[in-house]
């Protein structure tokens, strides 16, 4: 059972920055940050695979987001630049050592954290 603790959340105002870090008991060959906004389903946002060697985004956040992680000491890190309102939502991080490729797919991911709350105010 990997264990997934997230950090780094927060209110920023449109156009700022945040960072959110997860850190994982174990390595999973898989990692990714979703999020859910109040009454809307769960997003991906951005996953990453093994040594940094795949990446992807969903559209929204494509050039202002990035996605990164340390294998060494189990992190995923997302940086998220040019905040806007639309950003909010509890972002969670998760992880599965076994996917066939990178996906944003909720459904796909076995473990995940309890999140973080991203506020962005106009």
């Amino acid at each position: 059972q990997v264990q997934l603790v997230e950090s780094g959340g927060g209110s920023a105002q449109t156009g700022g920055s945040l960072r959110l870090s997860c850190t994982a008991s174990e390595y999973t060959y898989y990692m990714a940050w979703f999020r859910q906004a109040p009454g809307k389903e769960r997003e991906g946002v951005a996953a990453i695979s093994h040594g940094s060697s795949g990446t992807l985004y969903v559209d929204s956040v494509r050039g202002r987001f990035t996605i990164s992680r340390d294998t060494v000491r189990n992190t995923v890190d997302l940086q998220m630049n040019d905040l806007k309102p639309e950003d909010t939502a509890m972002y969670y991080c998760a992880a599965d050592p076994d996917i066939y490729g990178l996906t944003l797919s909720s459904q796909e991911y076995a473990y995940w954290g309890q999140g973080t709350q991203v506020t962005v105010s106009s």
